[in-house]
Parts: C-alpha cells; structure tokens; sequence
C-alpha cells in the first residue's frame, strides 16, 4: 500500500497506459504515456513511484500543518487572544475549509491530481507566510482564509485512491495516514523547539517554506492525470458552473450508502471535534503544559495513530468486512469516551488516548474507502470531498459548542458527550441496521 503494486494493479496499469477499451492515451488527456516506468523496485518490492512520492508530500504537509498548530494558540495568547475571539478564529478556519472541501474535490476530478495537490500546498504556502507577518488581530484571521483550498490530505487520498487497485483501497488509505502521523509527531516537535529559541511567526515561516518545497515536488514527480482509468473530460465541464454543480452533490448523496456512511461519521466526529478545539485550552489551564510539552504530547497522539494506520488496519481489513470494523470501532469508542470523562491528570490522558485513537483510525479510514466505492472512477475526488467537508462542518460548529460545555459543564462533558453520541452509533449499527452485521455497506461502481 505504500506504493506496492499488486498483480491487479499492474494489469491496470499496462491496460490504461496502452489505451485498452477506452482508446489511446494521448498527451492531451494529461496522462503520462511512460507511467509503468514509473516503478521503483527496494528490497526485491515493486513500488509505485508516484505514490511515495505522495507518502512524503502528505508527510510534508502534515509537519508544516502540525509545526504551525501547535504553535498557533502560544502566537494568539502572545496577541492578546482571549477563549472567545480563539474560538472565532477555530470557527472561521472550519468554515472557509467547509466550503472548499467538496469544490477541491471536484476540482481534482476535473483538472487531476497534480493541479489539486498544487492548489493545496499554494494555499497552505500563503496562509503560513500572512500567520508568520501576524502581529495583530485582524492578520490573524486573514490568515486562515486561504485555507479554503488547503486540503493536502484530501488530495493526496485522491492519488492513492486513483492508483491503489480497489481490494486494498482501506488498507492504502491507512498508509497515507501513517506519513501524516510521522509528520504529526515531527511537526509539533520542530515547532516547539522554532518557538523557543526563535519565535511563533517563525516557526509559521518554516511551515510556509515546507509548504513551497512540497510544490516544486508535485510539479516534477506528480504526473497531470493520475486516474489508472481514462476519464474523458468535455471542455465544457471545465469550467466554474461545473465545479460549482450542486446538482452533481446531490447525486452524489443520492449514492446507495453514501449518506449513511456521511451520517455515521458526522454523529461520531462531534464529541472528537469539539475535545479537540478545546484541547488546546485543556493544555494550558486543565493540565498546566508548556508549548514544548503540547508538542510532545501531540505527538505522542501521532505516535499511536501512526502505529494504527501503518500496521493494525492492514491486519484488521484482511480478516474483517468493512461493516464489523466499524461497528466495532463504535463500541471501543462508547467504553473510551466513558474513560475519557474521569481523567485527572496527563497519564491518565496518555492511557486513555490508544483506545480513542483505535477506534477512530478505523472508523475514518474504513468510511473514506467505503465513500469512494460508492460513486465511478470519476467521481471519487468529489465523494472524498463531502467526506471532508463532514469534518469542516464539525470544526465549524465545535469550538462554540466546545467553549460553552467548558464554561457551563466542565471538563468531563467532553467525555459523556461522546459516551452518548458512540452508545447511539453502535446501537444503530449493531440492532437496528437491517443488512447483515459482516456485510460491506457499500456498493462497487466500474467505469
């Protein structure tokens, strides 16, 4: 999954790059007539070139992304940013991300994976470089406004999901998360230590220069068109009414599955989003941890999604259909959640974070491949993108619902929120769903 190229894949592979059904590939189609060459052999292993190309950009992004977050609530306390106005900034960074998810998607269908990636990592480059020139308030939320755009993760899903052949589709996903946790654990650490012998907006600076180096890489390594299969694209549908097709959402919702897949991860997504926005908060007054130990501890968290998306996943979706893992992930949360409602102290938290970071590696991971199976090759760039655009809704809504919890409830709200959001999920998946319990909950389109 790390680029491995199975025997179904090489077929693919040699099928589209000598135009088999579909008619000959041609430069104007923006696929790279020499994509076999592109494969690498390590270790007596064939590896798709391209998809580690993509392992590190993600691994890039996620250390310039984690380098500048971890710094960020240090930078707005620096400026005088109380919990309120910090929730705002939160609430406007997941709101411009909300409304770019499913466009960027669309965007990738469209114009392929190299003008995706670019467009993220140019919008990322810009909304670091305005956060490290940040001395006032108003730069701040400026900041966050290019973000609109900045969906890496998204884009680079949709290299892997183009290019992995569809059996193991989880299983690749989860190992594009594995280079997001190693740059998660590195992030954090590089911005902590950027922070203490320089300052935040430099440590956003260094996090604006990745961002750049990632773009040179996608314009050299990344091919214009990364779809194995051809993918006729009319003129008239590059266009701006085309990417802005509410029409074509719709579809995509009307996809067998798919909006209960959606639905599934937004009522399980709330209680992680909203400790989340607040866990910066919790650092500083709940736990007492100093920018240097915020970045340790997240990248402790990385650490563990990392060891979960690089080697359980893999082992769990050979032996297990998609349905059980997710409704297994539910019940870990319900009991995790549970826990999370008496923590006390920083070991505590550390303790209770392996079984809420199992459960919901699995329960991303596995509903992003189940989305793109429910929607045709051309499509799966936008069915990732309402994926996303769950998350964003999320961030919108958790940093005020995150502040008055804490305000009003306290800190074990966090966790009896989620007890009864996970309770709701797993009773739904487990005694109400009508299909059987090891059933797959999505239906295989080809084109």
């Amino acid at each position: 999954s790390f680029g491995i190229l199975t025997s179904e894949t090489m077929k693919l592979r040699s099928g589209t790059s000598k135009g088999e059904g579909n008619g000959d590939v041609d430069a104007s189609s923006g696929m790279d007539p020499g994509m076999d060459s592109r494969v690498i052999t390590i270790f007596g292993k064939k590896f798709n070139f391209v998809i580690l190309v993509t392992h590190f950009n993600i691994f890039l992004y996620a250390a310039c992304f984690w380098i500048q977050t971890g710094t960020l609530p240090y930078l707005t306390k620096k400026l005088g940013v109380d919990a309120v106005i910090y929730g705002y900034l939160q609430t406007t960074f997941a709101v411009v991300q909300l409304c770019g998810g499913p466009l960027y998607g669309r965007f990738g269908d469209l114009f392929g994976g190299q003008a995706a990636l670019v467009l993220a990592f140019g919008a990322a480059a810009i909304s670091y470089a305005i956060l490290g020139v940040s001395y006032s308030i108003p730069v701040l939320f400026l900041s966050r406004l290019p973000s609109v755009f900045m969906h890496a993760m998204q884009g680079g899903q949709m290299v892997v999901t183009d290019m992995a052949d569809s059996k193991n589709r989880a299983d690749a996903l989860g190992k594009l998360g594995l280079s997001y946790g190693i740059g998660m654990v590195v992030g954090p650490f590089i911005g902590g230590l950027v922070t203490k012998y320089s300052s935040e907006q430099t440590a956003a600076l260094v996090a604006a220069a990745g961002s750049v180096l990632s773009i040179l890489i996608v314009l050299i390594f990344i091919p214009k068109q990364t779809k194995m299969a051809h993918v006729e694209v009319k003129a008239s549908e590059k266009s701006a009414s085309s990417i802005f097709s509410i029409k074509k959402i719709m579809s995509l919702l009307a996809q067998p599955g798919a909006l209960v897949l959606l639905t599934v991860k937004a009522v399980s997504g709330v209680p992680i989003g909203i400790f989340q926005s607040m866990f910066a908060i919790l650092a500083m007054e709940k736990f007492g941890l100093a920018p240097e130990q915020n970045g340790f501890m997240m990248s402790y968290v990385g650490v563990i999604t990392m060891i979960m998306q690089g080697f359980g996943l893999g082992i769990l979706t050979k032996r297990f259909k998609e349905m059980s893992l997710i409704t297994l992930s539910s019940f870990v949360l319900v009991w995790a959640y549970l826990l999370l409602a008496f923590v006390q102290d920083v070991t505590q938290l550390c303790l209770v974070m392996f079984p809420l970071c199992f459960g919901l590696t699995i329960k991303n991971v596995i509903i992003s491949s189940a989305l793109t199976h429910t929607v045709p090759d051309e499509d799966t760039g936008a069915m990732l993108g309402l994926n996303m655009a769950v998350n964003s809704l999320i961030r919108t809504v958790s940093p005020t619902v995150g502040g008055i919890m804490l305000n009003t409830w306290g800190y074990p709200s966090f966790g009896y929120v989620g007890f009864v959001a996970s309770s709701l999920v797993f009773i739904y998946l487990y005694f109400i769903r009508k299909e059987p319990k090891d059933s797959n909950i999505h239906v295989s389109h080809t084109t």
